[in-house]
């Protein structure tokens, strides 16, 4: 079985985020990159099924020079190669949800993969739109929020996470795509003899064609959370108050 992995790289969880001068995206110099989180998950995922049936797994990724690391990474955990869409830093961020899709799809197609995986979503943007746009693109039955995949004489057979603790479970043929949750497996780190091997693995790199069309999304503004603090005295008899306090919670705080 031939698997993908897109993965993205985005900027570690506890890097300091600074906004750009021009208040349109994030400050790029100082920031330390690594695995997106729920990526991740789909590697374990894929690695952990050629461990029983067999294949390969590739790891897929855009972005600017640096993401040839996170690619690295991804070679040394188990997977077999990687494709490296090579775009200018800064210009990833520029792309609509659509027009990222098409970049992954052009890269895929030729591969004729067996599975697709992607994380559930992205820890920077938090889209989650990513890995359904890409099936549609790319003409495969999709299944999202998936937690553990069991390949059948048919297809495959998966886990999905639902509301409420309650679990779905989905027959699906097979070429498929399916968006991984986080947590479903233990992550591996990559050992010695893997960051050794990582080194001879092919990472073919392919320059990103220009997007077909002006994005249908735009970003205007980044800015870091405000703070406010607001002091508001309620006055009243006791259930009078716990009344007010009650629908203030409710309809201002939003937490009831």
């Amino acid at each position: 079985m031939k698997i993908i992995v897109a993965i993205k790289q985005v900027p570690e969880r506890n890097a300091q985020i600074v906004v750009a001068n021009d208040g349109k995206g994030i400050d790029e110099r100082d920031l330390a990159y690594g695995m997106n989180e729920p990526d991740a998950y789909a590697l374990e995922e894929a690695l952990q099924l050629k461990e029983k049936h067999g294949g390969e797994v590739i790891a897929l990724s855009a972005g600017p020079e640096r993401v040839a690391a996170t690619l690295r990474e991804a070679l040394a955990k188990g997977a077999d190669r990687a494709i490296h869409i090579q775009t200018d830093s800064g210009t990833l961020g520029s792309r609509d949800t659509l027009s990222l899709a098409r970049l992954l799809a052009d890269a895929i197609r030729p591969e004729s993969p067996d599975l697709v995986l992607t994380g559930l979503q992205s820890d920077d943007l938090g889209l989650g739109q990513t890995g359904v746009v890409l099936a549609e693109l790319l003409g495969i039955p999709h299944s999202t929020l998936i937690l553990h995949v069991e390949k059948t004489d048919t297809g495959l057979r998966v886990k999905r996470e639902l509301e409420d603790g309650w679990f779905q479970q989905v027959e699906m043929p097979l070429p498929a795509l399916l968006t991984i949750q986080s947590g479903g497996n233990k992550l591996r780190y990559a050992t010695l003899m893997g960051i050794k091997k990582a080194r001879t693995k092919e990472t073919r790199t392919v320059e990103a064609a220009a997007p077909t069309a002006a994005p249908d999304l735009s970003l205007t503004r980044v800015y870091l959370p405000e703070k406010q603090k607001r002091t508001q005295m309620l006055k009243g008899t006791p259930a009078e108050i716990a009344a007010q306090l009650v629908e203030k919670l409710r309809s201002e705080v939003r937490v009831l």
